[in-house]
């Protein structure tokens, strides 16, 4: 029985046609590259020894007859050969193994066996097997016995790729590099190829760092691990990623990232919102929504609709103002420029010349009431308002009743004066019409001689003047006290009050009041209803009024039979003792009418009475003792001139003596004084 055999040479050739067999040589070192099968093959069915035959294989599929393998002398039976590879699998995924034997085949991954088909047979065994490999690189082992008669090998790995069978992604693409060319203005992209069995294809996406991804590979996978992109020529930076598609349909994650910069050779978007305004004097005015990139802004403009265009100029701002004439038809257009000078599309616009533009609200309105007249005065608009005034512009000035500004309820003011000052840039109204003795509200508006009114100016309330007197305060109260007499009130219901006065007089016999003026009063600072009165509290009786005045100085006399009148006498401080002054060597200062401690300087100048001088006592008034008490211990040095009271209260009259004393006791000056220590808390 003659075996079907391929000589060793034949066996070559035939392999390297059809991409099988690399290396057949009888040394046990050789190198495969994978994924290409190792094969050994040994004398022996325990695989054992130095193999008689090492060779690399692209497929296990030998049909050896009734002979051994071609290209090796072993026995015709008993012998065994074993197929080894390493690979990388990639995501790794669903596979199926086919073996098919005569005699014993045994199929390990990892060292694992996962197929057993040990057996000497006289017909050929088949197993077919579905499992899962993992990612990653993984070893197959196939061992091969040929025991007796008939030898056949055949064994296939491969990747299973159905829809719902396959559900491994295929891992994201590495070694991704970006490089843009600025004469071709094309990004080349390059990838390490996957090692997938299933593998199908790639997909490329780009994107702005702001946006999402966009497929830019076509439709059709890519095949190779390159791709040539034609990216926008818009200066931004672009980032890319590759994804793997198996043949499944599965799509990887995408790749890291890379970044191509772009030549920026496009211009701005248009600007949006052109639009354009007639006034301030027949000006046009353009404004538009600012473009992100633009450096600046060319305006153009035309009679005609189809042009010519003129430049007008150009601006970094969103609006620009051109001289146009007034009443006429004129075509605009606006275009963005980038900072590299790339020019945009054009925005259009169209005005017919009419001056629709309000001008600007007058400001700073003030407004000042006399009994009978209110003047109203404003600062202009800003911006060509003087090229209106010149031209016929104005203003008008409303009131309304109240402290609010209602426009249903305004009235036109007919000024009785009226004057712009371009100088100062102030306005002025005098309004002799307005209702007196209330309160109104007044707002001011230009107009520009094509009519178009502003916007009212803020208002401003005022309380119009009146020449009737307030009414007469009540509630008037005198208390007398140790440093004056406090006279206290009611509010006046009135709301034009500026101010109180407090008139004192004398009783006569007659029992008519002679006043005397309003009165020196120091006022509470925390009570605007009471005043502090009166110099020394001597025991004098008086008579007190309080009338109110308003801001325009309407006011009733104290005589008037509507006043209230009361009468008061003041207490009497005085001390029982009368103290004789003879004080006549050197200058004194005291304070009469205080709000700080009680204090006393002087200077002893009178050389020969002051050399005799031991020194100096200051005494002080005690009623309850009916005396002068001394306030310090001994005498004063002669070197002092102060003295302060450090025990003194407020609202409180204090009499004092300075003496100056010789070293025998004798007085040789005596100074009396006073000071009304006065508060109000």
């Amino acid at each position: 029985m003659t075996r079907n055999r391929l000589g060793a040479a034949a066996l070559t050739a035939a392999l390297a046609t059809a991409g099988g067999l690399l290396t057949a040589t009888p040394a046990s070192a050789v190198t495969c590259t994978s994924p290409v099968w190792t094969a050994q093959y040994f004398a022996n069915t325990s695989f054992s020894g130095t193999p008689k035959l090492t060779a690399c294989d692209s497929a296990i599929a030998e049909n050896m007859g009734s002979g051994d393998p071609a290209g090796v002398t072993l026995p015709n039976d008993n012998f065994s050969i074993r197929w080894q590879l390493t690979r990388d699998f990639g995501s790794g995924g669903p596979f199926t193994f086919n073996a098919a034997t005569q005699d014993g085949m045994r199929v390990y991954v990892d060292g694992v066996r996962k197929i057993d088909l040990w057996k000497n047979v006289s017909t050929t065994a088949r197993k077919t097997l579905d499992l899962s490999i993992p990612a990653g690189k993984h070893t197959i082992r196939v061992d091969y016995v040929a025991w007796t008669g008939y030898a056949y090998a055949g064994f296939t790995y491969a990747p299973r790729t159905a829809t719902g069978v396959d559900t491994v992604k295929p891992l994201y693409p590495t070694g991704l590099t970006a490089t843009y060319n600025t004469t071709t203005l094309k990004t080349t992209l390059r990838w390490a190829a996957n090692k997938e069995m299933d593998l199908a294809g790639y997909r490329v996406y780009r994107r702005l760092s702001t946006a999402q991804w966009a497929k830019v590979s076509g439709t059709s996978l890519l095949t190779t691990p390159t791709f040539v992109d034609t990216p926008p020529t818009t200066g931004q930076t672009y980032l890319y990623e590759v994804r793997a598609v198996d043949k499944a349909g599965n799509e990887s994650a995408g790749s890291l990232d890379v970044t191509a910069k772009t030549a920026d050779l496009t211009g701005p978007v248009a600007p949006t919102g052109l639009t354009v305004s007639v006034g301030d004097g027949w000006w046009a005015t353009l404004n538009w929504q600012a473009v992100s990139d633009a450096a600046k802004y060319e305006v153009y403009a035309s009679s005609a609709a189809t042009g010519p265009f003129e430049l007008l100029g150009s601006t970094t701002t969103a609006t620009y103002r051109a001289d146009a004439p007034a009443n006429t038809t004129r075509y605009y257009r606006v275009r963005a420029l980038d900072a590299l000078g790339n020019p945009g599309a054009y925005a259009t616009v169209t005005s017919d010349g009419v001056d629709r533009m309000p001008p600007g609200a007058p400001t700073g309105v003030y407004a000042g009431a006399v009994p009978g007249a209110t003047s109203v005065s404003w600062t202009a608009p800003g911006g060509g308002w003087y090229e209106d005034w010149d031209n016929g512009g104005h203003y008008r000035v409303y009131r309304s009743p109240g402290k609010t500004f209602d426009p249903a309820a305004r009235t036109q003011v007919t000024c009785d004066e009226e004057q712009s000052n371009e100088a100062s840039n102030r306005g002025t109204c005098v309004d002799l019409g307005m209702p007196m003795n209330t309160y109104v509200t007044y707002a001011v508006t230009a107009v520009d001689p094509g009519g178009n009114e502003s916007a009212y100016s803020t208002p401003v309330v005022v309380r119009t003047g009146d020449t009737v007197a307030p009414g007469p305060v009540t509630g008037v109260k005198v208390t007398p006290r140790a440093d004056g007499m406090v006279v206290s009130w009611a509010a006046s219901p009135e709301d034009d009050i500026d101010e109180y006065v407090v008139w004192k007089g004398v009783r006569e016999a007659d029992g008519t009041v002679k006043w005397l003026g309003p009165d020196s009063c120091w006022d509470n600072p925390s009570n605007p209803l009471a005043t502090l009165c009166g110099d020394l509290p001597d025991g004098t009786k008086h008579v007190y009024a309080v009338v109110a005045v308003d801001r325009w100085n309407n006011k009733l006399h104290p005589s008037d039979p509507k006043v209230t009148v009361v009468e008061a006498t003041e207490l009497d401080v005085r001390p029982s003792v009368t103290v004789t002054k003879n004080w006549t060597l050197g200058a004194l200062g005291h304070g009469t009418t205080i709000t700080t401690r009680p204090t006393v300087t002087w200077k002893c100048t009178d050389t020969a009475v002051c050399d005799t001088v031991a020194g100096y006592r200051v005494s002080r008034w005690n009623p309850a003792a009916g005396a002068y008490q001394p306030q310090h211990e001994g005498l004063l040095p002669t070197t002092t001139g102060m003295w302060e009271d450090a025990t003194a209260t407020k609202q409180n009259t204090y009499f004092y003596t300075l003496e100056a004393v010789t070293a025998d006791g004798t007085v040789v000056g005596t100074y009396p004084w006073y000071s009304i220590f006065r508060d109000w808390v």
